[in-house]
């Protein structure tokens, strides 16, 4: 009797979950997600109606032929193959080859394409965390941490930033992969791990840290490493599917992923390097790289807790940062560092959260500089969940604070059931997230118009050059180009070597008949050219000023040079069939203005053709060309002034 007691007893320690109980957690578990996709909707609907931004936007996709002509073969050829943008995510650029397909370059649909994939991370987010750890409240609250703060509006309403959103996508995905791998180990799902990772860096290779992540993540929820004095199993809501292992273990394990990290690691930095985005050593030396770095993850703390003066661009400091500011920022992440360590016995998860902020940002915080910019928003896309993770786990780990959480269900059950969270606790939630929200709306308001967005920039930061010249192109959408010039002058000031500065100021040069000046700063500017298509377009440009002062001889021998580096130079082509149209070859010149049309058809080029297609006798041809012209101008009276200009020297 005695004995059976004994056994009764055991077994009441753990009994087996009712039916009505798992399906009442089911339902709370839509109910929650369905809360959560809710919210996502309401913060982010408006990003419907914004436009394309003027900023990577026109190369990513609205002046791109490659992804202008939707998905098909060659599309997909040169998405595999290329490193235009200084990047290979050949998954992100078929994405965008898609949206062109099905909303062509309506902005809209390309907008709400990235919010379906913030949405999909924030149910995939909750979905991982509530299978890895069985806590539901702390799960759902962690997604909407991440649904709902501000500084994630910088990747859902920028179209170029998709690349940051897919990725987490199969980030997430893979996370999930690997539990299940975790629970019944076998080389199908572990392929399945390496397969998801692949996507991951196929649409960008900021997830080349997931190994990294995993070994954090087999510390805790999983609980796979070997520690003596292990943390309560209260802590954590499943129990370890298998027997612990060592740290070397586990690394040995996940070789085969630190290889395609390693791999993708290579890749990018050719991609970067081939179109010079990697900084080079005299403008951002090793000091003030590693200074920036560690000042910047003191910054990034602060836009987590007080998300206020977000911008698309933060200029780098360089040589600004004073001594004292970098070895407060140094002391400062280095004494968390200590705490969370010293107490990862009894909160495991502060050290998983501290360490996924401060490893999956390493490939961006600067070190390896690419691009000028000191920091970004959209670096935190992922990073910040490691932080959220914190925030959440601590507060609800306060006694006075929460109840002690009951004990963990198996992992067959996948999730906690236990007495519901504090009034205060609910209530402080709630008003966070209502804070977030309207944070979040008026962080977006900015993205909906290109002014609005580039004034707010330098409203909240200093000496900010590439905001000054996106201003400034935005005014001149706008026929403001006389305020544009000032904003392109001021850019200048900042910067000298600013090729977009320069080049927009050579051209108004041009257009305002200072030759000799246009054609200084077109030559000065060749040299900053980073890649071969910026400097046939600087070929073409100053060919055309040769064209205006009659220097033919000249004007051919940039024509011609901007072409062999960049077959697809419709301003090239069209200056070649003006030359050859002056020239009295006309089938040449009809040749050209083809070519030029075929890469990028305009008003003006059309009516050029017409006007040969005309000379040479085939009006039906030319009467087809002005009809497209009408087709594709804004003002075709205009139009005809600049094309009997081209013609008239």
């Amino acid at each position: 009797m005695a004995s059976r007691a004994k056994k009764k007893t055991h077994k009441d320690k753990h009994p087996a979950p009712k039916s009505g109980s798992l399906a009442s957690s089911s339902k709370r578990t839509l109910l929650l997600a369905l809360l959560l996709a809710v919210a996502t909707v309401v913060a982010y609907f408006p990003v419907s109606y914004h436009p394309f931004i003027n900023f990577d936007d026109p190369a990513y996709v609205v002046d791109n032929p490659h992804i202008k002509s939707g998905l098909d073969w060659d599309t997909i050829q040169w998405a595999s193959t290329t490193f235009y943008q200084f990047n290979w995510h050949p998954l992100t650029w078929l994405s965008h080859a898609l949206d062109v397909q099905m909303f062509q370059l309506e902005p809209g649909g390309h907008h709400d394409t990235n919010l379906v994939l913030h949405l999909g991370n924030v149910l995939l987010l909750f979905w991982v965390l509530l299978r890895a750890t069985g806590y539901m409240g702390r799960s759902a609250m962690v997604a909407a941490l991440f649904a709902l703060h501000p500084i994630n509006v910088e990747s859902v309403a920028w179209v170029a930033q998709r690349k940051n959103l897919l990725s987490m996508v199969f980030f997430l995905l893979a996370l999930e992969a690997y539990r299940r791998y975790v629970i019944e180990p076998h080389v199908g799902r572990y392929v399945l791990v390496a397969l998801l990772f692949v996507m991951g860096v196929l649409a960008k290779p900021q997830v080349i840290t997931f190994p990294f992540v995993l070994l954090l993540w087999d510390y805790w929820p999983l609980r796979r490493v070997l520690v003596a004095g292990s943390a309560d199993p209260s802590r954590t809501a499943i129990a370890p599917p298998r027997p612990a292992k060592s740290f070397w273990w586990l690394a040995t394990e996940k070789l085969p992923l630190f290889a395609i990290a390693a791999a993708s690691a290579v890749v990018t930095v050719l991609a970067q390097k081939k179109g010079g985005a990697v900084g080079a050593w005299q403008y951002f030396p090793l000091s003030a790289r590693w200074g920036n770095a560690i000042v910047s993850y003191v910054r990034y703390l602060g836009s987590a807790l007080w998300p206020a003066h977000l911008a698309p661009f933060y200029p780098h400091p360089l040589t600004a940062l004073r001594l004292w500011q970098v070895l407060a920022a140094l002391l400062f992440l280095l004494a968390v560092s200590g705490l969370v360590i010293a107490g990862r016995r009894k909160r495991p998860y502060l050290l998983v959260g501290w360490f996924w902020f401060l490893g999956t940002l390493v490939p961006m915080i600067g070190i390896v500089q690419v691009g000028v910019q000191a920091m970004a928003d959209r670096y935190a896309y992922l990073s910040f969940v490691g932080l959220f993770i914190m925030v959440v786990w601590g507060v609800a780990d306060i006694p006075l604070v929460a109840p002690e959480p009951s004990r963990p269900v198996s992992p067959q059950d996948g999730v906690r059931t236990g007495r519901p969270a504090s009034v205060v606790l609910l209530a402080v939630s709630v008003v966070v997230l209502l804070v977030l929200t309207v944070l979040t709306r008026q962080q977006l308001s900015y993205w909906s118009d290109n002014l609005a967005l580039w004034r707010h920039t330098l409203q909240v930061t200093t000496r900010n050059f590439l905001a000054e010249d996106n201003l400034a192109l935005a005014l001149m959408q706008t026929g403001q180009d006389e305020e544009a010039l000032s904003h392109f002058r001021t850019a200048l000031s900042i910067y000298p070597s600013d090729p977009v500065s320069n080049l927009q100021i050579a051209a108004y040069d041009h257009q305002h008949g200072k030759l000799s000046e246009a054609l200084e700063r077109y030559t000065q500017v060749m040299s900053l050219a980073r890649d071969d298509i910026s400097k046939s377009e600087l070929l073409s440009n100053r060919g055309l000023v040769y064209l205006d002062l009659r220097d033919y001889a000249n004007a051919q021998k940039d024509f011609d040079a901007a072409i062999a580096l960049n077959a697809k130079n419709s301003r090239a082509w069209l200056g070649l069939g003006v030359l050859a149209q002056r020239s009295g070859d006309l089938a040449l010149a009809i040749k050209a203005y083809g070519r030029s049309i075929e890469a990028n058809p305009s008003d003006i080029t059309c009516l050029l053709l017409a006007q040969a297609l005309e000379q040479s006798g085939r009006n039906e041809e030319a009467k087809e060309a002005r009809e497209r012209a009408k087709l594709l101008t804004r003002n075709l009276d205009a139009s005809r002034v600049v094309s009997g200009g081209l013609l008239a020297h």
